[in-house]
């Protein structure tokens, strides 16, 4: 097989910056943005804010640090934060939350990823000294674990408004934000209009090497900086990465639906592989599936479609998760589905 027919399906933060975005790193206006003079972070946070309506934010070298930040602003030690069990704040950073920010996170089954106002209101603890204080509700949209879905504006609404009832903060893990608005047909400003604060990742859907940024009010991105330093993420001349999310934001938004429509194409080959089959509804570039056991582990699944040119990731013992990307192409997407339909 060509190399030009590799399937990388692991995830879409294995892209790799175009010609033209590398052409924009490289002519990149820099200046110290630890002292607040590279002209382009400071346009990529303004152009950040503008687009998910917010006052201000902060560029961040990560995904996992911009969610960090966005559960550090809105808590002190020893609070508590109610989140869906399977987000990628309670999952997939460490323990962050705890290690950090001295949070206990109250984790939640939720339907598609997004816990009802009802289960909120039963998980809530007592007002009570015995009882940890809860200042902080966590979002994901869209939902990494439960296989991309994507939440509409009217189902963040419905929960940011209960909690901001009970004088709760909302932070929204927005990592794919323009997947779910591409989705939905909501502008990612609305599905960001009721959350506090809105983390955007710039290296997954949107195809930039690096970086994540957290939108907010402005005294809530005040504060975000400290704990971005406390957290080691201060960039000097870092307008030759913001370059490349400013690129990406112009560039890269248009190509979502098409990635979307290649995840739905390799679920329906790999359901008729008999070997595996999607454990959710396929609305954007994921595909999350079980491996039956009669064909061996998600890890042997994995070796057998690698040995044929398609890298997919296998996440426990019998599942695993597929991603489309902008880096893949028509006769990549073929292959691709070739070899998940008959592994």
């Amino acid at each position: 097989m060509s190399a030009s027919l590799l399937a990388d399906l692991r995830s879409d933060t294995v892209t790799r910056p175009s010609p033209a975005m590398r052409r924009a790193m490289a002519e990149a206006e820099v200046g110290d943005a630890c002292f607040g003079d590279d002209p382009t972070v400071l346009r990529l946070e303004a152009t950040v804010a503008e687009r998910l309506g917010k006052d201000a934010a902060i560029f961040v070298p990560t995904g996992t640090m911009s969610n960090q930040i966005g559960v550090a602003v809105h808590t002190r030690p020893g609070d508590a934060a109610l989140i869906d069990a399977g987000a990628h704040i309670a999952r997939w950073e460490a323990a962050g939350a705890a290690a950090l920010s001295g949070v206990q996170l109250i984790a939640i089954e939720g339907p598609r990823g997004l816990p009802t106002t009802a289960q909120l209101e039963a998980a809530r603890p007592p007002d009570h000294p015995k009882a940890a204080r809860l200042s902080l509700l966590a979002l994901e949209d869209t939902h990494n674990s439960a296989g991309g879905l994507a939440h509409d504006a009217r189902a963040l609404d419905e929960r940011a408004s209960w909690a901001h009832q009970r004088g709760l903060g909302v932070h929204l893990d927005g990592a794919r934000l323009f997947n779910a608005a591409t989705f939905t047909g909501d502008p990612v400003e609305r599905l960001a209009a009721r959350c506090d604060t809105v983390s955007l990742c710039l290296s997954k859907g949107l195809g930039a090497p690096v970086g994540s940024v957290l939108s907010g009010p402005r005294e809530l991105i005040a504060l975000a900086d400290r704990f971005r330093h406390r957290f080691g993420g201060g960039w000097r001349q870092g307008g030759i990465l913001a370059a490349a999310g400013l690129h990406a934001l112009e560039h890269h938004t248009a190509h979502l639906a098409q990635d979307h429509a290649r995840a739905a194409l390799l679920a329906a080959a790999l359901l008729r592989s008999g070997v595996a089959a999607a454990t959710h509804p396929v609305e954007t570039n994921l595909v999350c599936y079980r491996v039956d056991p009669d064909f061996g582990t998600a890890a042997e699944h994995a070796a057998r479609l690698a040995a044929r040119g398609v890298l997919v990731a296998a996440t426990g013992p019998d599942t695993g998760r597929l991603v489309t990307h902008r880096d893949l192409d028509d006769a990549s997407v073929a292959h691709a589905a070739t070899v998940l339909a008959d592994p």
